[in-house]
């Protein structure tokens, strides 16, 4: 009788935690369900007023409004992105902190720095690819070459002698040229700065030669005539005349930016697939296309699984150029 009353007893515990168990779980279906319940805390790694935080304004405008509740940006620049992108792999993974970032920080900085505070792969889920942001070949007026073709054979005559700025070693720009370099032959000299702002600024005052940034940080320039555009990574609308650098000859230099979305690893995956459809939806809608044509921004419509392919392709593909050419981070 004692041993039935032991199991009796044991029985009903396991039935008292297996109930536990579910209605735990239902507690966590209905608050996914729920999501978001309150604002959301949208990190991105740089400065205010770059591309990727012009980005993500954007988006986080259009998100509150499709979702009905507040997406917050909170700027956390430093260290190429690896000062935000740490904040987001250390958040709690519910949704209510996620990453807009640029290639660097998924794609690059794994690669590019020794001893990372986190893991691109392991410490992320990704979400949406966002938007792909085209670069442009620009040179000072004072130059003699105003096409691509003409800017590579002056490196090549005299080797290391014309100079071109990036935002630093191992930024979409710098990695563009040493592809070229490597196509080519030619040859120049990197002068790096602290962001494209500063590079920018050397451009126009002749300090360099050359350059590579984003279309939409280049756009004010060239209408101005202070910068030549000679090439693109893509063609755009709002440089009509300039070739892309597959017309010009060099259709496998594709280094160039991506804004894109990430979730802290293990948040729930009804609540990333929410959010990747809700990105792709805004994204999609007349008005958001015409503001991302103004910043020359392309829209990208992955999912969730679809990116990750992208993600681990692209991170491949950058760490073998990195390693070819023996860039590291200053």
């Amino acid at each position: 009788m004692a041993a039935r009353a032991k199991s009796g007893g044991g029985f009903r515990i396991a039935l008292a935690l297996a109930l536990a168990i579910s209605a735990c779980s239902a507690v966590a279906q209905d608050q996914d369900a729920a999501w978001p319940a309150r604002a959301v805390r949208v990190v991105v790694p740089s400065s205010a007023g770059g591309g990727t935080d012009g980005y993500a304004r954007l988006l986080t405008a259009a998100l509150s409004e499709a979702l009905k509740q507040r997406f917050v940006v909170d700027n956390r620049p430093g260290a190429s992105g690896v000062v935000g992108a740490e904040i987001v792999a250390k958040s709690a993974p519910d949704g209510y902190t996620i990453l807009v970032s640029s290639t660097s920080a998924l794609v690059i900085n794994p690669s590019l720095q020794a001893n990372l505070p986190y893991d691109a792969e392991r410490d992320f889920t990704p979400v949406a690819r966002g938007v792909i942001s085209p670069n442009v070949w620009t040179a000072h007026p004072s130059l003699p070459a105003k096409t691509l073709a003409a800017l590579v054979a002056l490196g090549k005559r005299e080797p290391r002698r014309l100079t071109y700025g990036t935002a630093g070693p191992g930024s979409t720009g710098n990695i563009a040229v040493r592809m070229i370099e490597e196509s080519s032959g030619a040859r120049f000299l990197h002068v790096p700065y602290k962001g494209s702002g500063q590079s920018v600024q050397a451009l126009i005052r002749g300090e360099i030669g050359f350059l590579v940034s984003e279309i939409a940080t280049a756009l004010p320039h060239i209408a101005s005539g202070r910068a030549v555009p000679l090439a693109a990574s893509h063609r755009s609308v709002l440089l009509p005349g300039t070739p892309t650098l597959a017309e010009a000859g060099y259709p496998n230099v594709d280094a160039y930016p991506a804004f894109s979305v990430a979730a802290p690893a293990g948040t729930p995956p009804a609540i990333v697939q929410r959010l990747a459809s809700t990105i792709v939806s805004v994204m999609k809608s007349p008005a958001f296309r015409e503001r991302l044509e103004a910043r020359a921004l392309i829209p990208v419509y992955d999912t969730p699984e679809e990116f990750a392919v992208t993600l681990r392709k692209e991170k491949a593909r950058f760490a073998d150029i990195i390693r070819r050419n023996r860039i590291v981070a200053e």
